[in-house]
């Protein structure tokens, strides 16, 4: 099936999932953050991503974030489903079923663990992308899988009508513009701290974590270089500096964002599931001196933080274990 356009976005959220102090997944606040970074600007939400931790999610909860995340952006963001597994044949299914549930869009992450030669690589991606007719993300972060996607692989892999997008947390600025030159892909950035330099190259877009807490500067940068304005996408990225590097360089950034999402009232509990954990003593005042910094962000008003160290700390066994394998 080909696709005309961009049917994900711009300003993508990595979305979190909000949960309750015993682990267990807090609905009414998964249907409030999302509605949440809509209306700050997002134009698309990628649930069961890596912030989302789905490797400790179940496949129905999975599921049910697809369909929480329709109903409430309401057509006005679209639902890209994240995750997926490092077994091709449990990552098929749960596609097929993430179509059915409504999903707009699919994020395929590189087979981890397994560490696949490219030629599983292009299989593993070109099964699951036959498997269903959504357009697919393809997400090259060989920092947790452990085999990036190579130049040739992302070529070849581009010929397929239903790959339309990379996810770049490889950071390779000149891959990208070999890419960009020899494909229609579009590109994503996967780091925070990278999107305007992506943007600047042609990237089309981020999918963020920081944006959990402020997506309004992502959309303010997008918007300013969608109409070649430089000057004021240098200045929201300056500004919001202090931001990621509290959220992306202390701690694991899914465990970040909860803790500051916590600490500004936008979320009831900022428990992670194990093995992650909340920040230990050092770590969360690394994460309070870095916000500290943080001035002048649209979304992002530090003066009423009311950080919770002991409600962070250690982390959660859900009464179902996931199915991630």
């Amino acid at each position: 099936m080909t696709h005309s356009g961009n049917p994900f976005g711009q300003v993508l959220v990595a979305l979190v999932t909000p949960m309750t102090a015993d682990g267990e997944v807090d609905w009414p606040a998964v249907e409030k953050h999302i509605d949440d970074v809509i209306t700050a600007g997002a134009d698309g939400v990628v649930v069961t991503g890596t912030t989302g931790e789905t490797s400790t999610l179940t496949d129905p909860e999975k599921l049910k974030l697809v369909e929480v995340g329709k109903s409430v952006s309401a057509g006005r963001a679209k639902i890209i489903t994240g995750g997926g597994s490092n077994e091709t044949a449990h990552a098929i299914e749960l596609y097929k079923a993430s179509e059915k549930a409504g999903a707009d869009g699919i994020m395929i992450v590189t087979p981890y663990y397994n560490k696949p030669t490219q030629a599983g690589i292009l299989t593993h991606f070109r099964l699951v992308a036959d498997a269903t007719d959504l357009p697919v993300i393809l997400y090259d972060i060989p920092g947790r899988t452990g085999v990036p996607i190579m130049y040739e692989t992302i070529l070849r892999l581009a010929k397929h009508p239903n790959i339309l997008a990379v996810k770049d947390a490889k950071g390779d600025f000149s891959e990208v513009s070999r890419v960009l030159n020899q494909t229609d892909l579009m590109y994503f950035s996967g780091d925070d701290a990278n999107v305007l330099p992506h943007l600047a190259i042609g990237a089309t877009g981020l999918i963020g974590v920081t944006a959990n807490i402020t997506a309004a500067p992502y959309r303010t940068i997008v918007d300013a270089v969608n109409r070649g304005d430089l000057a004021t996408a240098t200045a929201e990225h300056k500004r919001l500096e202090p931001l990621v590097r509290a959220a992306m360089t202390h701690v694991p950034g899914t465990v970040a964002a909860k803790y500051i999402l916590h600490g500004l009232g936008r979320i009831s509990s900022p428990r992670v599931r194990l093995p992650l954990v909340g920040p230990e003593e050092w770590e969360a005042a690394l994460i309070e001196d870095e916000l500290a910094l943080v001035k002048d962000v649209p979304g992002a008003d530090f003066s009423n933080f009311r950080p919770d160290r002991n409600a962070a700390a250690g982390g959660a066994l859900p009464k179902v274990h996931g199915t991630t394998r």
